[in-house]
């Protein structure tokens, strides 16, 4: 008669060794690298298991860094910007270095200051055919890329579009110290309708800018 398998035993959450931190189903971590040169690997764990010999495995749904991608680190991709991908993995819980946090988009761009352990993903990776979910994101400024939320840009007070300041001819201190801000098309709106103004109304003088602190 054939001898059967030891049953694996579900569990909610392990220890990790190095710092004792409690690391539960759903959350996100580090993991070690095979390079040691190389960051850690971020994923997000979906589940434990205690197999023979009290060992304990995790199954991950791993993340990818926007240069492990096909198309490659672009221009508007964050520092910590990270991709869910579908490529699952089994590993041995020793591997788990630390915890982080991967944020959405909306919620790391609102963030006042960015930690270590902060990443967001804003979209869906499938590795296999380097496809993206989604495949479309609002774009800005007049070289039309898509918000990075590690450049600062400045928003014209009449169309309410966000600009970077290279792209209006301004540096970045320039653009800090600016007490109001219309783009050009809205300065030849005006300059031809004199008497117009922004909503009927002047606009403020002190235009908004958007960049989180690092």
């Amino acid at each position: 008669m054939a001898k059967s398998g030891t049953a694996k035993e579900p569990l909610q959450c392990c220890t990790i060794r190095s710092n004792g931190k409690v690391v539960k189903v759903g959350d996100s971590v580090l993991m070690r690298a095979q390079d040691p040169d190389e960051p850690p690997y971020v994923a997000q764990v979906e589940k434990f298991e205690r197999g023979a010999r009290n060992n304990v495995k995790v199954r991950v749904r791993w993340y990818y860094r926007p240069e492990d991608s096909k198309a490659g680190r672009r221009q508007f991709h964050g520092a910590k910007e990270l991709f869910l991908s579908d490529h699952y993995d089994t590993q041995s819980v020793n591997t788990i270095e630390d915890t982080c946090v991967v944020h959405s988009f909306k919620n790391y761009s609102n963030l006042e200051s960015v930690a270590s352990e902060d990443y967001f993903c804003r979209f869906e990776y499938t590795p296999i055919t380097g496809y993206f979910n989604p495949d479309r994101v609002p774009v800005y400024c007049t070289c039309e890329m898509p918000y990075n939320p590690d450049d600062l840009m400045v928003q014209c007070e009449a169309c309410k579009e966000w600009f970077h300041p290279e792209c209006i001819g301004i540096s970045i201190a320039e653009a800090k110290e600016m007490k109001d801000f219309l783009c050009s098309a809205c300065k030849d709106k005006y300059k031809n309708n004199p008497g117009t103004s922004v909503n009927d109304s002047v606009p403020p003088k002190k235009p908004k800018t958007k960049r989180r602190k690092r």
